[in-house]
């Protein structure tokens, strides 16, 4: 699939007026956000419509939003008003974005489902973007979310595993790792039972 075409997609996916994964933030990262410092620099990676962004914002952190999509990251700025907090939002392919070095309190990554080939690029490149400390809070469909077919990726190449992440973020430590089902509810996009994977590790 070409990039166009790829963005394209997801504008395509966000053009409803509706928010197609909700306003509130995701389960998991409601439950570890309390563990951040105060006035944390925070990059969302893929953040979409700006859910995760926007509930980090109005708990006092300074939030950085990257999508590929302007029309998720229009309605990301358009919920970030309603709330009355401040997002910065930064259209970009993060398969080439420029991630810092050092740069981040936290990097949130909640069902950013990217290829085998391009996790291999972009996860040693968040590793080295977190600050001594910095954590990284993510939450991905596992292989065995194609059974549930409440959302997600179409692929398996997509989704993560546990034993995946082990590796991909061997040099940090891991202080809470689980695969397990749980029920999804985000919006119309995430409907049910579901199989994740949920990472919290400091660097």
């Amino acid at each position: 699939m070409s990039d166009s075409k790829k963005f394209r997609d997801w504008d395509d996916r966000y053009a409803a007026s509706d928010y197609l994964f909700g306003t509130a933030p995701n389960d998991f990262l409601k439950t570890v956000a309390h563990q951040l410092a105060p006035n944390s620099q925070i990059l969302c990676l893929a953040d979409g419509e700006g859910r995760n962004g926007v509930y980090l914002a109005a708990q006092g952190h300074t939030v950085t939003a990257v999508d590929q999509s302007r029309v998720g990251l229009e309605k990301a700025k358009k919920l970030a008003q309603q709330k009355q907090v401040s997002v910065e939002t930064i259209k970009a392919d993060l398969a080439e974005y420029d991630l810092g070095v050092e740069s981040w309190d936290c990097i949130v990554s909640i069902f950013f489902h990217i290829p085998s080939e391009v996790r291999a690029n972009i996860y040693p490149r968040i590793i080295a973007a977190l600050k001594p400390g910095g954590s990284l809070i993510l939450e991905s469909y596992t292989p065995n979310q194609l059974n549930h077919k409440t959302g997600g990726p179409p692929t398996s190449d997509l989704m993560l595993t546990k034993d995946q992440l082990t590796q991909y973020f061997s040099e940090m430590n891991l202080e809470h790792l689980q695969e397990l089902e749980r029920e999804v509810i985000e919006g119309t996009g995430h409907t049910g039972l579901a199989s994740v994977v949920q990472l919290l590790a400091l660097r």
